[in-house]
């Protein structure tokens, strides 16, 4: 590993205070990311004192949304948000990883990637958004959905090819199992979309995302990692040519970025979670690039990505370098599946995938 792959400093490695876990009445689910609710009609029409966002990554988009709200008294509620989707894309989606806020709307994030053992899958490849003060109505909240047909994964996989930033190359079963067999299950079945998958690609996983204020989407990537090991960013330009109903047009990917210091020396470690704080700087969570005891491809190529605990990181994007200085935060001792993080008041909130439940876990932070 490089020099740069090390840790930035002495490092606070306490247990979180248990807040309640949450449960909810759907089964399988699998909570990512958390974002803070900005709407001040949700918080009142459900009676909380705060709320986040979250997403189950079991089901279509429109049964995947969720609502986690603390009340007065300290107790947390769980809603399932009724959504509605045109039926040309009613069941069409899966796996929502990433929640992102602009101007009043909630965009959800597909993780573009595929199963433990690939191949890349259409149906992950989508971008949705709705009006968050929807939500405080007792009405369906509409969602507009993008099934992108892999204009993302060609999109960054060209800026990733142009950048100075070197990724690290997929092994043979990475290669076979997500780009190939891909590839070859595209052309069996004259897939539109195949032509935007290279042989020579690798494959996206995104697991986070955040607005600048400059209004570009910072997308982190679980995989790939830099060459080093170190997490990735891409950062794109124009998030709303996503939902432009021409397939020719590709998102622009205006940066790639890797986050410095962060990474465990002889690992590797990728996004798990984003948030944008309103001073402009960003809380981050970083860990392995897979899950362990999953019959994962990834982690049968590179092992180096499983055992690695989260942590929790915070950085400001440079103007134009493309190596971004990170701190540590917390080492979130224990902890390989923190999925969302968000600072609010002083305290910061984490949520991790339990079996069938999903539980909300806090830390107060006094520098923060």
């Amino acid at each position: 590993m490089s020099e740069r792959n090390q840790l930035s400093g002495a490092v606070p490695s306490r247990d979180m205070e248990n807040l309640e876990p949450v449960e909810l009445t759907v089964g399988g689910n699998e909570a990512s990311d958390l974002l803070p609710v900005h709407a001040p009609e949700v918080l009142d029409s459900y009676g909380w004192r705060r709320a986040f966002w979250t997403v189950l990554d079991e089901g279509p988009v429109e049964h995947s949304i969720a609502l986690l709200g603390e009340r007065e008294s300290g107790r947390w509620d769980a809603h399932l948000l009724a959504a509605e989707v045109p039926p040309a894309v009613a069941g069409r989606t899966e796996d929502a990883e990433a929640l992102a806020y602009r101007d009043g709307y909630i965009y959800v994030i597909g993780s573009h990637f595929g199963a433990k053992r690939g191949p890349l899958r259409a149906k992950r490849a989508f971008v949705a958004r709705f009006r968050e003060a929807d939500a405080a109505t007792a009405h369906a909240t509409h969602l507009d959905v993008a099934r992108n047909q892999f204009r993302l994964h060609r999109a960054v996989n060209d800026a990733l090819r142009a950048s100075t930033v070197e990724s690290l190359r997929p092994g043979a079963g990475v290669r076979d199992r997500f780009i190939t067999a891909t590839i070859s299950r595209g052309t069996a079945k004259a897939k539109s979309w195949v032509g935007r998958i290279a042989v020579h690609d690798v494959p996206v996983n995104v697991e986070a995302a955040a607005f600048t204020p400059a209004g570009t989407l910072l997308l982190g990537l679980r995989y790939p990692v830099s060459d080093t090991g170190e997490p990735l960013l891409v950062e794109l330009s124009d998030v709303e040519s996503l939902f432009d109903a021409d397939e020719s047009t590709l998102p622009e990917v205006c940066a790639v970025r890797v986050l410095d210091g962060v990474t465990p020396p002889g690992t590797l470690t990728g996004m798990r979670a984003l948030c944008a704080r309103e001073d402009g700087s960003y809380d981050a969570v970083v860990g392995s690039i897979d899950a362990l005891g999953k019959d994962s491809v990834l982690l049968a190529d590179h092992p180096e990505g499983g055992d690695v605990t989260c942590r929790h990181v915070r950085f400001r994007l440079p103007e134009t370098a493309p190596r971004v200085p990170a701190e540590a935060v917390l080492e979130l001792t224990g902890f390989h599946n923190v999925e969302g993080v968000a600072t609010v008041d002083g305290t910061v909130y984490y949520v991790t995938d339990e079996d069938h439940r999903i539980a909300i876990w806090r830390y107060p932070l006094t520098a923060a």
